[in-house]
């Protein structure tokens, strides 16, 4: 959401027009095929791998310097703009579950890249109307909501720069959307689409169950929980916030109530002070926990 000088925008408009061109018209269509939905058992994978630093939780929890990474200054140099990354859970102009960074853009896929392919066919101009999310070597990837092995990278055509994947398919931001919430690129040509954390495509959310997840077999005790107090991992919206807790194996309570938290392993949930009221157990990250039927958030918890 850079705002850049009116002055530049007359320039740019022929440039942009050949870039949707090239990336598809504006104009609304139907959708893609049922095969182009289906994604793939396993994400594209780089060497470049290796060398990204996952991180549990947000930017925020995490303490990532917010004039870097995602929310760093349009005139930024290349390598401050990639010290960080985020790609969080989040409701994306009603479209939810859907996936946005760090600053709250929108993220797509193009139907026009083969899933788990290995390679990103928008390049040139198509590049320059929508931005490939990449990362280098030391760069920190935030990923609440998202499962890692959703998470992969590819080449792209210069064979130097790694693009990430989600579901093996290369992800994008795009020029036009201005603010958080924006989904100016959703069905452009038929071919771009707000992506979910799966790889597939966003919808809007149905109705939520109330029914507690059933834990992973053998699924490890949780050693640390990060509990946020705005729903989709929400610690920059607003007065919202995140706090990170060590879990142990006795009852501690919040201050206050947390409708979403990512955590590394099995923890015991409840609905009041205590632990008391209703309880659940959950082994991975929740974006709202109503959909367990704890409207008012997590209150207390404990090692599972």
């Amino acid at each position: 959401m850079r705002r850049k000088q009116v002055g530049i925008v007359a320039a740019l408009f022929a440039v942009g027009v050949v870039a949707l061109t090239a990336c598809g018209s504006t104009q609304s269509g139907t959708a893609a095929p049922a095969a182009q939905e289906q994604a793939q058992e396993t994400p594209a994978a780089s060497a470049d791998q290796s060398e990204v630093d996952f991180l549990r939780g947000s930017a925020n929890s995490n303490k990532a310097d917010k004039n870097t990474g995602d929310r760093a200054p349009a005139a930024a140099a290349p390598e401050v703009k990639l010290k960080w990354v985020e790609l969080r859970v989040a409701n994306a102009g009603g479209l939810e579950p859907a996936v946005v960074n760090g600053a709250g853009r929108t993220v797509y896929w193009f139907s026009d890249d083969p899933v788990n392919g290995g390679v990103s066919n928008c390049n040139g101009d198509c590049e320059k109307t929508w931005t490939p999310i990449t990362v280098a070597k030391g760069t920190k990837l935030f990923f609440p909501g998202i499962k890692r092995e959703n998470i992969g990278f590819i080449k792209r055509a210069d064979g130097k720069t790694t693009q990430v994947t989600i579901g093996g398919r290369p992800i994008y931001l795009f020029t036009k959307d201005e603010k958080p919430g924006d989904i100016k690129g959703q069905n452009v040509g038929n071919k771009w689409f707000v992506i979910n954390p799966e790889g597939k495509r966003a919808t809007a959310p149905a109705e939520a169950p109330t029914t507690s997840p059933t834990p992973a077999p053998g699924a490890k005790p949780a050693s640390s929980v990060t509990f946020f107090s705005g729903k989709n991992f929400d610690d920059f919206s607003g007065s919202n916030f995140a706090t990170g807790v060590k879990v142990e194996a006795k009852c501690n309570d919040l201050r206050g109530g947390f409708p979403s938290l990512t955590t590394d392993g099995a923890v015991k949930i409840w609905s009041e002070p205590g632990c008391k009221g209703k309880s659940a157990v959950v082994t991975d990250d929740v974006a709202d926990t109503a959909s367990l039927g704890f409207p008012e958030g997590v209150k207390s918890y404990i090692r599972a």
